[in-house]
């Protein structure tokens, strides 16, 4: 299996998860209206049997972020990740609008590509945002939804009036500079332990990616995704809330919103854990997510 997609950097890994997952990445061109040429999508898929789990990763980031959920949701259950169009190692061709609904037909066309069948769409952050907007749109697509430390109750700062010409570079370069993403993976925790040497390349190394710059410019420029507001009242399926205690990101605040917004809900806080709970604690993630995948409906 060809890996020449990722960067040479993958070789510095040191943690088991890290390395595991790096050898499991896989790329399949998916044909979409959104170009004439099919786009080279990264994913993961590992495990059998039951209802296909498929995860959803955050903002500037990858498949790496699921590194330790994987294995514990891939023992008992089919389980997939993929990136985001724009985001990860996903091809980034050149004439696509990087925008949440270029993201949404991507996306819509891998399911139907490789899975086409009812699955445990889990999104973390703006991943969640991302799980909300395709479960509103193809809710045949989705059995049951789970939001972890979910983006998409509140609409964030417009930043992306301000992402023109050099100040989009400046600000990507910004982003890209080791000490900054440090600090956010720092805060990202609540045992800053977990900001390590390893955690810190998992979350950079898609940034030597072709057009990284150029496609998070004109996603931050699209708007983002905004609040979902009295749509989440329309969500139907059964859903999980998971909400890290401790989660000095976007806060705690939003949890309960999103328990009250969406009928058939349950919400569970993680604790003594931060923003990411499916790498601060993957084992209580994936043992909440497989109870949940054996409810009734």
């Amino acid at each position: 299996m060809s890996t020449n997609f990722l960067p040479p950097e993958i070789a510095q890994l040191t943690e088991e998860t890290s390395i595991a997952l790096a050898q499991s990445i896989e790329q399949v061109t998916i044909k979409t209206p959104l170009s004439e040429k099919p786009i080279a999508t990264s994913y993961v898929r590992q495990g059998s049997g039951g209802t296909p789990i498929l995860l959803l990763h955050g903002f500037d980031s990858s498949v790496f972020e699921f590194r330790r959920l994987l294995p514990q949701l891939a023992a008992k259950n089919e389980t997939w990740i993929v990136d985001l169009l724009g985001f990860g190692f996903t091809e980034r061709v050149a004439e696509i609008p990087f925008s949440p609904a270029a993201i949404k037909s991507h996306f819509y066309y891998f399911w139907k590509t490789l899975i086409n069948e009812p699955v445990i769409l889990v999104g973390a952050s703006m991943g969640g945002a991302a799980a909300i907007d395709f479960t509103l749109a193809y809710p045949q697509a989705v059995k049951k939804l789970v939001l972890i430390d979910s983006a998409g109750y509140k609409a964030p700062p417009n930043i992306g009036k301000f992402m023109f010409g050099p100040v989009g570079y400046l600000a990507t370069a910004f982003l890209s500079n080791p000490k900054i993403r440090q600090k956010i993976s720092v805060n990202a925790y609540h045992d800053e332990s977990f900001a390590s040497l390893d955690a810190q390349l998992c979350a950079a190394l898609h940034l030597k990616s072709q057009s990284w710059q150029q496609a998070l410019i004109a996603f931050t420029k699209s708007g983002g995704y905004g609040s979902f507001g009295e749509k989440l009242s329309e969500i139907k399926q059964q859903t999980l809330i998971l909400w890290g205690e401790k989660d000095r990101i976007l806060g705690t605040g939003d949890a309960d919103k999103f328990k009250n917004a969406i009928a058939n809900s349950q919400l569970i806080w993680i604790e003594n854990c931060g923003h990411v709970p499916h790498l601060e604690q993957p084992e209580i993630t994936a043992k909440h997510i497989l109870e949940f995948r054996n409810q009734a409906s």
